[in-house]
């Protein structure tokens, strides 16, 4: 008679074990993410990002067109934001010059992390809904991601760099969806500082209504304070 060793307390524990061990590499592989910068900030000149850091809030506008466009599963195309680039974690992120000479094998690099986990299924199918293209989930997840991009080079824009509106030109191009062409010319007519300057000038005074550019006592004179050659300081 054989012995089924799937109901061996042994070798649930053993099974647990293994399968917690595949989680906690995949959550250390998630960090490379917070480690892999978004090459082609190098080429733009100025600014930088990780690829998490993009993929946050790439999350984030994707929940907002979905609302805004009364989509019937916001959660699905928060899921496709947040792993569309799941596969740079393991082949660094491709820039559009670097894909004119290297092909980047982003299904094979899913589906070797998918193996190892339980959810793995998972993983590949909304990584390759994304890559299609064909859902009108991906198609906010897409724009969502065009959209990250089109907010940093505006930043840039407003920052001095001349390079950023030609990619903004091209950046709009591919947009898929009313809302996202919509919500980028948008940005395009707002300064990337507004949301915290703009119309907030009492957050600039005292508490006490005072303007903090006509102090009610005089600066010290930091030269005067202290004289690192004799190492005395005076106090007034």
């Amino acid at each position: 008679m054989k012995t089924d060793v799937s109901r061996d307390p042994a070798f649930e524990s053993r099974a647990e074990t293994a399968e917690l061990g595949a989680v906690a590499n995949f959550f250390f592989e998630l960090g490379m993410l917070k480690k892999t910068p978004r090459s082609g900030f190098q080429f733009l000149g100025s600014g930088g990002e990780s690829v998490a850091a993009h993929s946050h809030r790439v999350a984030m506008i994707g929940y907002t067109l979905a609302r805004m466009s009364d989509h019937p599963d916001p959660l699905r195309v928060v899921m496709l934001c947040l792993f569309h680039d799941l596969a740079e974690a393991r082949t660094g992120d491709m820039n559009y010059v670097n894909k004119q000479y290297v092909a980047v094998d982003e299904a094979g690099a899913i589906a070797d992390l998918a193996k190892t986990l339980p959810f793995g299924n998972e993983l590949v199918e909304l990584t390759a809904e994304y890559r299609s293209g064909h859902s009108s989930a991906s198609h906010l997840a897409h724009d969502a991601d065009q959209l990250d991009l089109i907010l940093e080079l505006k930043a840039q824009h407003d920052l001095g760099n001349p390079y950023a509106v030609r990619w903004l030109h091209f950046a709009r191009r591919r947009l898929r969806t009313e809302l996202g062409q919509k919500l980028a010319a948008q940005v395009a007519t707002t300064d990337s500082c507004d949301w915290w300057f703009d119309g907030h000038d009492h957050w600039w005074e005292h508490r006490d209504g005072s303007d903090p550019a006509e102090p009610d006592r005089p600066e010290p004179d930091l030269a005067a304070t202290h004289n690192p050659t004799s190492g005395t300081e005076r106090t007034s």
